[in-house]
């Protein structure tokens, strides 16, 4: 059964904690074949979980679990205090069931192979003395802007559920190279992962993607050479913004991922980074009503922003958002 204190996690991550033993291809074996499953159903790696939900392991799973090789690694060293600062410093809004940070570019919010500085490694740190705080979703490594963390348990579990029916908004900014026609519409092209030599990539998939969807306006432009988008992902699919906006022809800005040699035009922009940004967040309250959190453009973006002709002053309305501050 899942604990409370692993309400939240994703199902991979959750067997990373109690089965550190079990690879992820081992696991993605056990997923498609069934072995696994979540109160009786099918699963996959990415299902957030819930206090009292039903976990079914393979038998041969729990060899993993008494295999002494297998068991968890020496608690991390504790964090740098000038991260956990650096960390507070960037808190937009706190309650008692959520953090809100504004997360730098370049921060990874969870680790992975060879990356140890992360948000996750960071959130004891903001614990208050009491649990410790817990990821309910994510943002690129690259991208910056308002990043959500539930207080407790219970709190996590009410936003897992939350961004599972889509109660909750959320609003990106971005750079793209060129302007899109229409000026504003709807992208509904599915989705899907591919492995691939320089790591996993996510490809338009008509036949077995999953469907995504992405809103998205034209708050100005610079001639044909630039606009500034507000986009609002209705699904929430890995790197969903980024291959959307490559796919209808104006990727976004520094993405050389997705948007290869066009997306830097010029040699002032070979360094740059992907301009993409966390803009707002509106998030569902227990009373009934909502709470919008929105995040001001780091500086970096902001010199771009003003080399274009943009300011920030041109409105979250662009998508009906009401900013709570900038």
């Amino acid at each position: 059964m899942v604990a409370d204190a692993d309400a939240g996690l994703r199902l991979d991550r959750w067997f990373r904690r109690h089965f550190p033993d079990v690879g992820h291809g081992l696991l993605e074996k056990w997923l498609r074949s069934g072995q696994v499953r979540v109160d009786g159903h099918r699963a996959k790696a990415g299902a957030r979980l819930t206090a009292g939900q039903r976990v079914r392991i393979p038998p041969h799973a729990k060899d993993h679990a008494n295999n002494p090789k297998a068991r968890p690694p020496a608690p991390a060293a504790p964090p740098d205090p000038r991260a956990i600062a650096d960390l507070e410093a960037r808190i937009l809004y706190e309650d008692a069931a959520i953090i809100a940070l504004n997360k730098p570019a370049g921060l990874a919010v969870q680790g992975g192979s060879g990356t140890r500085h992360h948000v996750d490694a960071l959130l004891p740190g903001l614990s208050r003395g009491g649990e410790r705080p817990r990821l309910v979703h994510r943002l690129d490594k690259d991208t910056s802007g308002v990043l959500v963390v539930a207080r407790t348990a219970q709190a996590a579990a009410a936003l897992t559920r939350a961004f599972r029916s889509r109660a909750t908004r959320k609003l990106y900014w971005a750079i793209v190279v060129g302007v899109p026609e229409p000026p504003a519409g709807r992208i509904d092209l599915p989705l899907a992962k591919r492995a691939g030599s320089g790591g996993e990539r996510v490809a338009p998939d008509r036949d077995q993607g999953l469907r995504a969807i992405t809103d998205y306006r034209v708050v100005a432009r610079a001639g044909r050479r630039a606009a500034w988008l507000a986009l609002e992902p209705v699904t929430g699919r890995t790197h969903q913004l980024r291959v959307h906006c490559a796919a209808i022809g104006t990727p976004i800005l520094g993405d050389g991922k997705y948007g290869g040699a066009a997306s830097f035009p010029g040699q002032q922009w070979r360094q740059a980074r992907v301009h993409l940004h966390a803009r707002a967040i509106t998030l569902p309250r227990a009373d009934g009503g909502t709470t919008t959190i929105t995040a001001p453009l780091p500086p970096d973006l902001m010199r771009t922003w003003s080399f274009f002709g943009f300011t920030a002053e041109e409105t979250d309305a662009s998508l009906g958002f009401e900013p709570t501050g900038s």
